[in-house]
């Protein structure tokens, strides 16, 4: 068993967390992608069983995410994520860099990859209960299947295709299954 040494330097996770950004605030500052950010968010609709969902939560839990702005699958995600926090009294979320926290976001690859978004659980005390990212599980195991066979030019068309069709009911209740099994 090996011992982990801590760095002092490295800022806690509830540091991070009240340093990071609120969805308003991504929205609000300059980004890449800034009116598709803008009309996702506006178009993001929770379905009412999800809301029920989310309104039945008991416990409250922090919801950090490592993002950058530039990021397709986070445009068509997050603002899915928003619409979820919203509807709950007992989420709070904040919004991270990946590349400014590359210690957090390296306890949390996909395979190797620094792949975003990642939604991280956290509790009222900052202790990790699940994570989840960087897409839904359909699309992500499409897209380590026959996605990845395609050209980029090809793959990103049938990426958004399939976010549009979605609607968001995947990441939503994902992301609603790892909190409820927490919230038990």
């Amino acid at each position: 068993m090996s011992t982990c040494v801590v760095d002092d330097a490295t800022p806690s996770v509830a540091e991070r967390f009240n340093s990071g950004s609120t969805f308003d605030e991504l929205l609000a500052r300059p980004k890449s992608n800034g009116d598709m950010w803008n009309a996702i968010y506006k178009r993001a609709a929770l379905e009412a069983e999800a809301v029920a969902r989310a309104k039945a939560l008991h416990k409250r839990f922090n919801i950090l995410v490592l993002n950058e702005d530039w990021c397709g699958d986070s445009v068509n995600i997050l603002p899915y994520v928003a619409r979820l926090i919203e509807a709950s009294s007992c989420l709070e979320m904040r919004i991270i860099g990946r590349d400014t926290n590359r210690d957090l976001m390296d306890a949390h690859l996909t395979g190797h990859a620094r792949s975003i978004p990642v939604v991280i659980v956290y509790d009222e005390s900052f202790r990790e209960l699940g994570w989840w990212g960087p897409r839904p599980g359909p699309l992500q195991q499409w897209m380590l299947t026959d996605g990845l066979a395609l050209p980029k030019p090809d793959r990103y068309p049938l990426i958004r295709a399939w976010y549009a069709r979605d609607k968001g009911r995947t990441i939503v209740s994902e992301i609603l299954s790892i909190i409820e099994k927490a919230d038990a």
